[in-house]
């Protein structure tokens, strides 16, 4: 048996990283031939229910679905790569763009408020990822979470956002480093785009976007560490110009140019909010490196909740500095700053200010690249979509498939479509998938297959849709009546009864082994209540988007994901490089190595 399972190896280790065949994509049992596709189809009923109700676990998750990617991915960061990735994920098109776009079009010099409103929001959900980052240090981030705690079905819906969330976000972005282009070469808007006959927001062609999506996914491809020392130094440089705009903000500062401060009223500013959230929507691609991290209970805390709470304060300085230099009617929607230092006389300074969103917009990308790439390595692991994208290159150590899978598709969006058609529509994929993250740490918290009773169960779920339904239903009156108050005298101490009811009348049956989030269960309560409320004060637009969308993801995962993920779970597919007894890799063994030594150290 040893010399086959060596014979077996060899022959794995043998074969080229480049293969498109049909059971790569396809390995399950359904997809074999018409017949069995058809006979899974006359299931479908059958095998719903079995992945609405099914979980994974944290050592499947580790363990049994980590081998999907063949190799590891190396474990080279420490708190330092986490701080300076979220930095760079995060730092870019969110402040230089939409912080003109909303501040012109619905919060006026109140736009500071958004930045407080959605980067507290942001903070109750960077506490939940980083709870989940420490007990269950895989690549798939908030996907993997919701495997564990909420299920296989709630785990698709998150990762059809994930998706989305990661294309559309990749093709804002992109966008957006092309109007900044603009303004660095002093040229008219939109002159670097090419002018098309199609309807209104998908008539201007940009190229540019499409080769600097491929230049940052080329080097995230090539090392995670290399990624790193590229992302410190542009994110030490970019710091400095951030440092600059702030305080050449205020030395020009007008404070007469902050009346109106209301001018769209408080409906005004959690519109906004809800829209400039996007700017925090980096952060959750730090808790994706957690595979990747040598010590992940100690540097990602650190990394994440450090660099978070700098970047909300660095956001409220910023709009402020921007609405005081120039009346939000006269602020640039395409290129706030750089307009705004010309206004009051600093013509030189608008390259300066250029030049740092462009460096800004380049480590979102490139951080961006790492993150988005690693959801979809352990999405395709679960095999949701097929899992030729979970294969890691064995040099190379990152998922290059995963990342052109993105990237590809990402460029198409971005050839077409507008920065203001994006945004909306990323803004309510990020707010749902941050709600459902607070649930399922609420779940973690209070509920434990074969510890919880039953009756405890029941009260648990009861208490969860008093708070969801109570948030939601704040959301709808502050959307219908902006000015009233009689409709949270019940949806507010609705929401309060809930909450109290998980505090005393549910055992909490399992407390974090390291680090965990404080005051359960009311910040994660209040994180639901919060991103349900920003996603209310978006747009009809944004969701009718939105659940076209999800319409589509609903209609593949019936017809494709349901049957393929039922098949994994059931160990009913093809394992042609995932036996034991496989040849690892020189990185592999590495790694293998160092997890033994932390064992050793943490034991000690």
């Amino acid at each position: 048996m040893e010399g086959q399972g060596a014979v077996n190896g060899e022959s794995q280790s043998r074969r080229s990283y480049w293969r498109w065949s049909k059971e790569d994509f396809f390995p399950e049992e359904s997809f074999e031939s018409w017949p069995t596709y058809f006979a899974a189809l006359s299931q479908t009923r059958l095998r719903f229910r079995d992945r609405l109700l099914g979980r994974s676990d944290e050592d499947n998750e580790l363990g049994e679905v980590r081998k999907q990617s063949e190799h590891d991915m190396k474990r080279c960061l420490n708190w330092w790569d986490l701080t300076w990735f979220g930095f760079g994920s995060v730092i870019g098109a969110g402040i230089f763009v939409l912080t003109g776009q909303e501040a012109h079009r619905h919060a006026g010099p109140a736009i500071v408020l958004s930045y407080v409103a959605s980067g507290l929001s942001a903070m109750l959900s960077v506490f939940c990822y980083t709870e989940f980052a420490v007990e269950i240090p895989v690549a798939g981030g908030s996907f993997a979470y919701l495997r564990v705690e909420l299920g296989d079905f709630a785990a698709f819906i998150a990762a059809a956002n994930l998706i989305l969330e990661s294309i559309v976000g990749s093709a804002s972005v992109a966008r957006a480093w092309t109007s900044y282009l603009t303004t660095l070469l002093n040229l008219p808007n939109n002159s670097l785009r090419i002018r098309t006959d199609l309807a209104h927001n998908f008539n201007y062609l940009d190229p540019i976007a499409v080769i600097v999506l491929f230049i940052t996914a080329a080097i995230a491809m090539t090392s995670t560490k290399k990624t790193s020392y590229f992302n410190w130094v542009a994110s030490a440089f970019h710091t400095l110009i951030i440092a600059f705009v702030i305080v050449g903000g205020f030395i020009h500062a007008d404070p007469a140019n902050l009346k109106p401060f209301f001018p769209f009223g408080s409906q005004g500013v959690f519109r906004a909010a809800a829209i400039v959230y996007f700017a925090y929507g980096g952060f959750d691609n730090i808790a994706t490196m957690a595979e990747e991290t040598r010590n992940p209970s100690r540097d990602i805390p650190l990394g994440l909740l450090g660099s978070m709470t700098i970047i909300t304060v660095i956001y409220c300085l910023m709009a402020l500095a921007l609405t005081m230099m120039q009346p939000y009617t006269d602020i640039d929607e395409q290129a706030a700053y750089s307009i705004a230092f010309r206004s009051v006389g600093l013509k030189w300074a608008q390259y300066v200010v250029a030049f740092g969103a462009l460096k800004g917009m380049t480590t979102v990308l490139l951080v961006g690249a790492l993150g988005q790439a690693r959801y979809t390595t352990h999405i395709a692991r679960s095999h949701i979509i097929p899992p030729l994208f979970a294969l890691v290159h064995p040099k190379t150590g990152t998922p290059i498939y995963a990342t052109l899978l993105i990237t590809i598709s990402a460029a198409c969006i971005a050839l077409f479509s507008s920065l203001d058609i994006l945004t909306a529509l990323l803004s309510v994929s990020t707010l749902f998938i941050f709600m459902m993250m607070a649930t399922a740490l609420l779940v973690r918290r209070y509920y434990q297959r074969g510890v919880t009773e039953q009756r405890d169960l029941l009260k648990l779920v009861i208490c969860l849709l008093v708070i969801i339904a109570s948030s939601m239903g704040t959301a709808a009156y502050w959307g219908l009546r902006p000015h009233g108050w009689v409709g949270y005298t019940i949806t507010v101490p609705l929401w309060v009864a809930g909450t109290l009811g998980i505090q005393v009348l549910v055992p909490q049956c399992r407390k974090p082994r390291v680090w965990g989030v404080p005051l359960v269960p009311w910040l994660p309560s209040l994180s639901i209540a919060t991103n349900l409320f920003l996603m209310g004060s978006l747009g009809a637009d944004a969701f009718i988007r939105f659940g076209l969308c999800s319409l589509l993801m609903l209609v593949y995962y019936l017809f494709f994901g349901l049957h393929a993920t039922y098949d994994m779970a059931h160990r009913r597919y093809g394992k042609p490089n995932l036996v034991e007894g496989r040849d690892l890799s020189r990185q592999d063994r590495e790694n293998q190595m160092e997890g033994k030594l932390e064992k050793a150290e943490e034991g000690a």
